[in-house]
């Protein structure tokens, strides 16, 4: 049957808006079942009665004599309170949504709903992510590890290139760092660096950084500016307080004080504050010198530590049992994550995940959060 000019374009326009509106209806329906495995992951019910145990907690008798517990309850409490609220706002949203789309005047607000949709698909996402730092250590501060490998002069310049990519993701976070050691480059650059990032789940959301960096780019240090691959390894811990679960009797230990060759200021070099730390049983040797007072750097020394006999004994762990999703990999050569290219052509390509970004500079930027999301659902 053929319409007039006018009412087709109008039957058009209707059809064009009917499937608008069941594509956001679609969502919304999704966005419910999500947010149902949401609540499970992040164990909401369990939750629920934490929060109510910690409130009578804390407003007992005493409950501030021992401040470092106090602390440590309290954050939690802040923790969960933050999941639960950040939930059910959602929840919320989603019904006022639902309401709205089923409403008389749907159609003439579709630009609005569709915007919306979009707004709570981004939050949603976000809220998966932080489903995924349920690990015992996500919620502790980072120990980041570069060394430089294959590449002479520019191993050193990429390994540089990718501390200031984590100092600036971090500052993104608003977490607070810290360079524990640093071994200059010959010629440029830096052949080792060993630094701490503190903020809320730090080593959860960079354990996905573990492994090998590979950098190709027109050499800089060349006059014929070749092409030049470089390599660096980067190891993520976690800062582990004292506990049991990794035991340090002062016999394993080995100890010696120096002055620090690097950072630090005049009133570090002028007495032996730096520190190198040797445990007898695996011959791990830990060096700090970051900081004014000797006791300071052990302590930072002991917290390398016991992050380092953390990880042999998950590797081991893991070589016995291997992970669910195939053969555990350490972070070591051959074990190559992401590629970074910055000639002939302009991409980052993550190999685990497929993500990638046409911005390298964006991401040497520290703007890397695309790959860390990716890296978290990969890793779950």
């Amino acid at each position: 049957m053929k319409y007039p000019p006018l009412q087709a374009e109008a039957r058009k326009r209707n059809e064009k808006v009917f499937l608008q509106m069941e594509e956001i209806k679609k969502k919304i329906q999704d966005f419910k079942v999500r947010l149902e495995i949401l609540k499970g992951k992040l164990k909401l019910d369990e939750k629920k009665q934490l929060i109510t145990s910690l409130h009578q907690q804390i407003s007992s008798e005493g409950f501030w004599n021992d401040q470092v517990e106090a602390q440590k309850l309290t954050k939690l409490l802040a923790s969960c309170e933050n999941d639960l609220k950040k939930t059910t706002d959602f929840e919320n949203q989603t019904l006022s949504l639902e309401e709205m789309v089923n409403s008389s005047d749907a159609e003439l607000i579709l630009t609005d709903l569709s915007r919306e949709v979009g707004d709570l698909e981004k939050g949603l996402e976000k809220l998966e992510t932080v489903a995924y730092l349920g690990g015992k250590y996500d919620n502790c501060p980072a120990i980041v590890a570069i060394h430089a490998g294959q590449g002479g002069v520019e191993a050193m310049d990429w390994t540089q290139m990718l501390q200031r990519m984590y100092l600036r993701y971090a500052e993104s976070k608003g977490w607070k760092t810290d360079i524990v050691d640093l071994i200059a480059g010959d010629e440029a650059g830096i052949k080792s660096v060993t630094m701490t990032l503190t903020g809320d789940f730090a080593y959860g959301y960079l354990k996905g950084e573990r492994g090998v960096h590979r950098l190709v780019r027109q050499s800089p240090f060349n006059a014929d500016k070749l092409r030049q691959t470089s390599f660096a390894l980067v190891e993520v811990l976690p800062e582990i307080e004292e506990t049991e679960v990794v035991p340090l009797p002062e016999t394993d230990l080995e100890w010696e004080f120096f002055r620090a060759s690097s950072h630090g200021g005049q009133n570090v070099q002028k007495v032996s504050t730096a520190v190198r730390l040797k445990h007898k049983p695996t011959g791990i040797i830990i060096t700090s010198q970051s900081e004014r007072y000797q006791e300071r750097n052990r302590e930072i020394a002991l917290k390398l530590l016991r992050g380092r006999l953390w990880e042999i004994e998950e590797e081991r762990k893991s070589v016995a049992k291997k992970e669910l999703k195939g053969e555990y990999k350490k972070a070591a050569w051959g074990n190559q994550i992401r590629s970074y290219v910055l000639h002939p052509y302009k991409m980052v390509k993550d190999l685990r995940t497929g993500v990638e970004s046409n911005d390298p500079f964006a991401v040497l930027d520290g703007k890397i959060d695309e790959f860390i999301d990716s890296e978290l659902r990969y890793l779950s």
